[in-house]
């Protein structure tokens, strides 16, 4: 539970409800300006078949989900990326963290970040890597939560509105500091 009372869980399996309730806060996020690898307008039928083939992902899995809900549904996600080769075991990449604009500044972001490095540390990967919009809210986010700033790459990918932005990577090295509870 999240500071304000959203539930956190994992998705083994998602249902066609879920990846309706995922897409809606896909297209949310893309309206809002994310640069989560959409451009906008998203349709409705292209969020659906990307979170189609993250379901696909997580029933064989390649792919860790985590959301949170409130009573009106499903409102935040990440993911863990599990699917790495073979010298790379202990390790995940952190993907897809999107909070739905009605549960922003809440707590959501930081419990689904928690969440997501107390799972990865129980599936047995000690390194997550992630990359985020260079000075975006999510990189300041993952600042606070002790990720440590790589570098970053100009002119990296395109905003929703295709105006050109940076990225920046990160890492937590969850053995040296392993998630403290919120």
């Amino acid at each position: 539970m999240t500071p304000d009372g959203h539930d956190i869980r994992r998705l083994e399996r998602l249902t066609p409800r879920d990846v309706g309730e995922l897409a809606e806060v896909l297209i949310d996020c893309v309206n809002a300006g994310a640069s989560v690898g959409f451009m906008a307008p998203l349709s409705v039928e292209r969020a659906r078949a990307f979170w189609a083939r993250v379901a696909e992902d997580a029933a064989l899995g390649r792919r860790a989900v985590l959301v949170a809900s409130d009573s009106a549904g499903i409102c935040g996600t990440v993911q863990l990326a599990l699917d790495t080769p073979d010298n790379q075991p202990h390790r995940a990449d952190l993907c897809k963290m999107l909070v739905q604009r009605r549960a922003r500044r809440r707590g959501v972001g930081s419990a689904l970040m928690t969440a997501a490095e107390a799972l990865a540390l129980e599936l047995g990967r000690t390194l997550l890597v992630l990359d985020a919009v260079t000075d975006g809210d999510a990189a300041r986010l993952y600042a606070r939560m002790g990720w440590v700033r790589v570098g970053d790459i100009p002119n990296y990918a395109l905003m929703p509105d295709g105006s050109p932005c940076g990225t920046t990577y990160f890492y937590r090295d969850l053995s040296a500091d392993p998630p403290r509870p919120r």
